[in-house]
């Protein structure tokens, strides 16, 4: 099992916990009010292509690690970032690089017809129950 695969959760640990980087984009979904939450915050720190992209029905744009960092601490979410580095006993490019790979499939996975739910829906907040299944499909995806 690669190093990335235990991020992702494939140690027994499930999707929506704090010990994985789908967990660790749920809490950001979570944190920022959801898909559109977090869409607007990134949008305003200079990842808007990206970001529709990942909402919308085509291709998802790559963002960097260090893209993701900025526009991440700009939005005052940097913290979420240093808490799970920290949890996980990884420097924080690390969990930045796996969100990197991780929250264009989170938020493409939680838009399935190519528009973010608006503010509100889904019981006033994020369901991190949206998420499970998730790291299973990455991990199958890089088999």
């Amino acid at each position: 099992m690669s190093f990335l695969d235990s991020l992702l959760g494939g140690q027994g640990q499930q999707a929506g916990g704090t010990g994985s980087l789908v967990g660790v984009a749920g809490q950001l979904l979570q944190q920022a009010g959801g898909v559109q939450g977090l869409a607007s915050m990134l949008q305003q720190h200079g990842l808007g292509d990206a970001v529709q992209s990942w909402i919308g029905t085509g291709a998802n744009q790559p963002v960097s690690g260090e893209q993701l960092g900025q526009a991440l601490q700009s939005g005052g979410m940097g913290s979420v970032v240093q808490e799970a580095a920290s949890k996980l006993g990884v420097d924080p490019s690390v969990v930045l690089n796996g969100l990197s790979q991780v929250l264009p499939h989170a938020v493409d996975h939680l838009t399935p017809d190519g528009q973010a739910p608006a503010a509100g829906q889904q019981g006033g907040g994020f369901d991190l129950g949206m998420l499970e299944g998730l790291a299973g499909k990455l991990l199958g995806s890089r088999a």
